[in-house]
């Protein structure tokens, strides 16, 4: 029985000194016990970042997903945008209850708010040729004027559901954003104020289809925004997709580390006609290995969830399954421990 006591430690701290005396190995058992009683959520925390999936790239059904996560996947943290069919900006406060329930029943911690804030024309400036209602992931495309209402609701879900981000983007893409990126910079500025003043970041998502696209893109809107409640959703895979082949580590490279407060994870090449497609994690431009073992190295805490885009064919749980394998296998290689 002490032999096999001996093997267990052995095994799970690593240790390989064999000479260790009879108080010395039972104060290790007693530290290996106390680690291995630690709740999910403390073996989160001793992650060096929060690992999670945005829930419906699983299913819109929000126990099915969170299940899927939680026991299948193993982890701890989803994002949430949309639900049971629609967006979280239109769920009842019954549907919020629900949610909060079934978070809570799988142990999941939520780590932002995925709204759809200032995806919309900027008032004043061409009509997008990237303006679509089919990108909202279940939201009405509202006007510029009506974005106060999505900026609210937000703050108040991130409230509900207990978290301090809110991911927002910066208008449909012009073909010519310059003489209209002053006023963008402003229209982010003073509604990264107005969350600040709830305890709220805004999380500005590189999105191909939306004015910040790529991670030089991105550098060069933080340098025109430089509040302290505003930071980035780094999404290489959206920086790809716009033409950034090399955003990482090229686009990764200018953008300021500190800033960078929220990550998605997903991959993309081009099809046998040249056209980029989505792809699973461990299969495209963006090598995510080195892009895990950069952000480890910068000291960076915050959530890397997956959004998958990818499909399969088959289902979006089936697409996520895969991708999930292949950024596990990224994230082992990465020698991060989730």
């Amino acid at each position: 029985m002490r032999l096999g006591l001996y093997l267990v430690y052995k095994v799970k701290t690593g240790v390989g000194d064999m000479h260790l005396n009879r108080r010395q190995f039972a104060g290790s058992i007693v530290g290996t016990a106390a680690a291995w009683a630690l709740p999910k959520s403390a073996w989160a925390a001793a992650a060096p970042f929060h690992v999670g999936v945005i829930s419906d790239e699983i299913s819109q059904d929000f126990d099915h997903a969170c299940y899927v996560i939680s026991k299948q996947f193993g982890l701890h943290f989803v994002e949430l945008r949309e639900m049971w069919g629609k967006n979280l900006q239109t769920s009842t406060d019954a549907e919020i209850a629900e949610a909060r329930k079934i978070l809570a029943k799988y142990e999941l911690t939520v780590t932002d708010i995925g709204s759809p804030l200032y995806k919309v024309n900027f008032p004043g400036a061409p009509h997008s040729q990237y303006s679509s209602k089919e990108d909202l992931h279940g939201a009405d495309e509202k006007n510029f004027k009506q974005q106060d209402e999505v900026l609210e609701r937000s703050i108040s879900l991130a409230k509900q559901f207990g978290t301090d981000k809110v991911r927002c983007f910066d208008f449909w893409r012009l073909d010519d954003q310059k003489p209209f990126r002053p006023a963008i910079n402003d229209v982010l500025r003073q509604a990264a104020e107005k969350s600040g003043q709830q305890g709220i970041t805004l999380v500005l998502e590189n999105e191909y289809a939306c004015n910040t696209a790529t991670g030089r893109e991105a550098a060069a809107t933080l340098a025109g925004v430089p509040s302290k409640h505003l930071a980035l959703n780094w999404d290489p895979g959206n920086a790809v997709m716009r033409g950034e082949l090399d955003a990482f580590p090229g686009g990764w490279d200018a953008i300021p580390k500190n800033r960078i407060h929220h990550c998605h994870v997903k991959n993309a090449q081009k099809d046998a006609s040249g056209k980029m497609q989505w792809a699973p994690v461990d299969v495209g431009y963006i090598d995510w290995t080195a892009q895990f073992k950069a952000l480890k190295a910068i000291g960076y805490k915050n959530a890397t969830n997956l959004e998958t885009h990818w499909k399969d064919g088959k289902s979006p749980e089936s697409s996520t399954i895969r991708s999930w394998e292949g950024m596990k296998k990224c994230l082992d290689a990465a020698g991060i421990n989730v």
